[in-house]
């Protein structure tokens, strides 16, 4: 399953500290309830994302099989299989930022960044992803800057981002 994955996510082979890493949480998390979730969002939060072939080592460690530990992978979005952009921009998308020109907002993001909803750009630089609602309805439209929340976005000032992040190496 391992080549399988291979062919479809870029691999970053683990170095010994990651390793360590993921066995420390796996550990960490073996005798709770939802222990693989728990050892998921840990190697998340520590490495960015889980390395393929870290499957089979936290398959192991929580006596799972392969297919188990990879469908949890696979269904939640908070978890991913490579390292995430260096900059995702997340879009709210419900009734009250619609109400306020979000579509507007995605239609330029996209445009500008040449990529669409849910995508990562091919130097792995920025993404776009919609959300259904960042509790901020008040100050809407809304967006998050790699998980900065940034109210009442317009045009304006979503290009001065942009051209941000266009800037940086």
């Amino acid at each position: 399953m391992l080549a399988l994955l291979a062919d479809s996510y870029s691999i970053h082979f683990m170095d010994n500290r990651d390793r360590q890493a993921i066995e420390n949480i796996i550990g960490k998390t073996e005798d709770r309830a939802g222990a693989l979730l728990s050892a998921l969002h840990g190697i998340t939060d520590k490495l960015g994302h889980i390395p393929v072939e870290a499957i089979p080592l936290i398959a192991r460690g929580l006596n799972l099989s392969v297919a188990d530990v990879y469908g949890a992978i696979t269904f939640y979005k908070d978890f991913r299989l490579s390292p995430p952009p260096l900059n995702v921009l997340k879009i709210c998308q419900a009734e009250s930022c619609q109400s306020r020109d979000a579509s507007g907002l995605t239609r330029y993001a996209r445009a500008r960044l040449g990529i669409g909803l849910g995508e990562a750009a091919p130097d792995n630089k920025a993404a776009i992803e919609p959300v259904y609602c960042l509790g901020n309805c008040a100050c809407s439209p809304s967006i998050t800057h790699n998980g900065k929340l940034l109210g009442r976005m317009d045009e304006k000032k979503l290009k001065e981002l942009i051209d941000a992040i266009e800037e940086k190496p």
